[in-house]
This record gives structure tokens, C-alpha cells and sequence, in this order.
């Protein structure tokens, strides 16, 4: 194994593009990318001390629930009795009510944004700074479905602490229960999370309504689409870095600097990591959302589970998806750090302000920091599937 990960290192980069990180990135669960994460090469079998101990150097993307790696482990009999009770029951009103909200919020949208023009620059095209009661229905709209989706979902609590700010922070803010909401001229620029699943989004939406970095094919899906544009999602195209990177990059920056300066600017939300975790860890930062040199809030999200863990890390996303729908109830817990001011020093580089960020986070929200990325995420899964075959990365990892 350690051979193939030094083969990573001499394979030449391919083509990438940005992600939720604001930064080129290659999350897979952003991006229009329809090759697999992993292309299999004839290889001789991976023995099961080589998977051992890739586990451990790749321990981040672990899953450790009672469904097992890839969720295919071996069901107890109550699990698989549990589980049929909740597909021929659950599982249908949940998907029933899920899509009547996400329907009812487009016809909301779809009203709102009628005779209106959205912003449209260099391919970027958003309804988030539309003003007047429109812009209030869509937000205040947004944050409450988001809220009660996540409650047809079994999230039917949220567990949230707000850090008091140490006497050692230079300009401490009042705590606050919206993010959005922000006093001072020193407001954030951008909310800084960790990400360890696709539900991540709900909460921030429901917490905050704010603008997140999408794939470019997002804004044509139906429903969904505008939905997205009411968001003020930046969107990116993977399949090229070049003048698309510059592009977007200065975009999210823009972003960053505007919703620092202005009250009624969307926030932007970014996960630095560029990748999901199963939670106990904390990935390096990308520092796409730290070049706007404006203070930073971050923000902690924890899924404690017993049985099926919502993390999506080594799962498929339709086998995560049943999973999560046939549980009866599921657990989030949310810790709000102070807003994070940078120094003259970190302002002059952001590599430093990103570290120390994710310093932190990993301290408060109690994770381990971990210098692995999608690069030998990549691995690991090759290796999972089936476990018969070498992986070879397609992408490398960012510097």
C-alpha cells in the first residue's frame, strides 16, 4: 500500500476544478465528473493486512456503525427486522413529504422570482440579491422547510452550543443564535464548517439560508435548480481549471468581501476540507475561503448515531440515502464558535489563517486533524470495491 500511495505523488495532475471549499477541489459529491472515483487496474489481490492497514492511514473515511464498511456489513436479525418495518412503512411517507416540501418551495420560488431578472456575471447567475419582500419570503420560506425536512428525517431535535469568546480573541463578538444575523461592522465574511455529509446543507439552510459553491449542472436540474439560484450558489465546472478557476475563485472571493461589508449580503458558506469525513476528523483546509482576509465563523456539526451513522464517507449515495430514511430517529449536534478575527499576519497569508482556523475547530469540536486527502480517499475506496484490484487515482490531491 505504501508503494501506491508513492505512485500517487509521481502521477502527473489532472484537470480540477473548485468545490465547496471555494478553492479547486474534488469533492465527490460536487461536481460534473461522471468518471468513477476510482478506475481499477489489473492488479494482484489486496490481502486483508494491506486493507488493515490502509484503514489506519486512511482512518477519516472509516465507517464504523453497525452496517459496516461500504454499509454491507452482516445485519443482526433485529437490524434486518428494523429495517423491513421501516422500508414498507417509513420509507414511503418520508419520501412522499420530502418531495411535497421540495415542491412547495419551488412553486414559493418559482412566485417570488416571477418578472424579476436574476444577476447575472461571467456565467453566475443568482436571484440572492433581490430585495423587498420577495427576498424575505425566500429566505424565511427556506430556513423553515429546511428545518422540517430535516424533522421528516428524524432530526426531530438539534443539539446547539454557542462558545462564549475567550479574553484572548482581539475583537469578540455578542453571541448570537443566528448566523445571519451578525451585529457590528466586523461581520463575517464567510460560515466555515466541517463536512461530513450532504445533510450538512439542510441545517445551514435552515440555520442561516446562505450561499453555497455548486456544479455548474446544478442550476439546470428541475426544482432544484432555482432553488439553487435563490440560494446564490457560485457555480463551478469541473471538467477545467483554467480561466474558469481565476473565475470562480475571484467570485467567491467577491462573495466573501461583499458579505463582510454589507448587512444585506447572503453569507457564504464554504467546507474548507473539500471532502466529507465520517466526523472524527478534521481534513487539511483549502484556503479559497480565507484570500477575502475577513473574519471567518466557524461552525462544528457532530452526527452521533447507534446503529447507522449519517456520515457519508465510504457508502454509496443510494445505499446512504434508504439507510437514512429507515431510521426512526437520527442525531445532530451543532457548536458554534466565536467569530474568528484574523491577524495582520494571517490576513498576509492565508495558508496560516486557514490553519489556525482548523486548529481551532479540531481543539473545540474535540477531532483529530489528519494531513490525508481526497487522494487517498480515492485509494481506500478502490481498495473496498470488491478488493480485488489496485486503485488508480484519476485526480491528485491540492497542495
Amino acid at each position: 500500500m505504501e508503494s501506491e500511495l508513492k505512485d500517487l505523488n509521481s502521477k502527473p495532475a489532472k484537470p480540477v476544478a473548485e468545490d465547496g471549499s471555494g478553492e479547486p477541489a474534488h469533492d465527490d459529491a460536487s461536481g460534473k465528473d461522471d468518471r468513477p472515483l476510482l478506475k481499477p487496474d489489473p492488479a494482484p489481490q489486496v490481502s486483508s493486512e494491506e486493507l488493515q492497514e490502509l484503514e489506519k492511514k486512511c482512518a477519516a473515511y472509516v465507517r464504523r456503525d453497525a452496517y459496516g464498511t461500504m454499509g454491507r456489513g452482516e445485519l443482526t436479525v433485529k437490524e434486518k427486522v428494523l429495517l423491513g418495518l421501516a422500508l414498507v412503512t417509513l420509507v414511503p411517507i418520508r419520501v412522499v413529504l420530502a418531495m411535497t416540501i421540495l415542491v412547495i418551495y419551488y412553486l414559493i420560488c418559482r412566485i417570488c422570482t416571477l418578472f424579476s431578472v436574476p444577476n447575472r456575471d461571467e456565467e453566475q447567475e443568482d436571484y440572492a440579491h433581490m430585495g423587498g419582500w420577495r427576498r424575505a419570503v425566500i429566505v424565511q420560506c427556506g430556513r423553515s422547510l429546511s428545518r422540517l425536512m430535516l424533522f421528516i428525517l428524524g432530526f426531530y431535535w438539534i443539539n446547539e452550543t454557542y462558545r462564549i469568546p475567550s479574553d484572548a480573541q482581539p475583537k469578540p463578538t455578542t453571541d448570537c443564535k443566528d448566523e445571519s444575523e451578525e451585529e457590528g461592522t466586523e461581520r463575517p465574511g464567510a460560515i466555515i464548517s466541517n463536512h461530513v455529509s450532504y445533510l450538512d446543507i439542510l441545517y445551514h439552510m435552515s440555520s442561516s439560508f446562505p450561499s453555497f459553491v455548486a456544479k455548474r449542472s446544478v442550476a439546470k436540474l428541475p426544482l432544484v435548480g432555482l432553488i439553487s439560484k435563490c440560494l446564490g450558489c457560485v457555480y463551478v465546472q469541473r471538467e477545467s481549471k483554467s480561466s474558469d478557476f481565476k473565475g470562480v475563485s475571484g467570485v467567491v472571493t467577491e462573495r466573501v468581501k461583499e458579505a463582510h461589508q454589507s448587512n444585506s449580503a447572503p453569507p457564504m458558506m464554504l467546507f474548507p476540507e473539500g471532502t466529507t469525513t465520517n466526523g472524527d476528523f478534521l481534513l487539511p483546509f483549502k484556503t479559497g475561503a480565507f484570500l477575502a482576509k475577513a473574519p471567518v465563523l466557524p461552525v462544528i456539526l457532530r452526527y452521533p448515531y447507534q446503529r447507522f451513522s449519517p456520515a457519508w464517507d465510504s457508502i454509496s449515495g443510494v445505499r446512504h440515502v434508504i439507510f437514512l430514511f429507515c431510521q426512526f430517529v437520527n442525531h445532530i449536534e451543532v457548536t458554534r464558535l466565536p467569530v474568528y478575527y484574523p491577524s495582520q499576519q494571517e490576513k498576509d497569508d492565508p495558508k496560516l489563517y486557514a490553519t489556525n482556523v482548523r486548529r481551532l475547530m479540531a481543539s473545540e469540536g474535540k477531532m483529530t486533524q489528519s494531513d490525508i486527502g481526497l487522494a487517498e480517499k480515492r485509494v481506500y475506496h478502490a481498495a473496498l470495491n470488491g478488493n480485488n484490484s489496485r486503485p488508480s487515482v484519476l485526480h491528485q490531491k491540492d497542495d
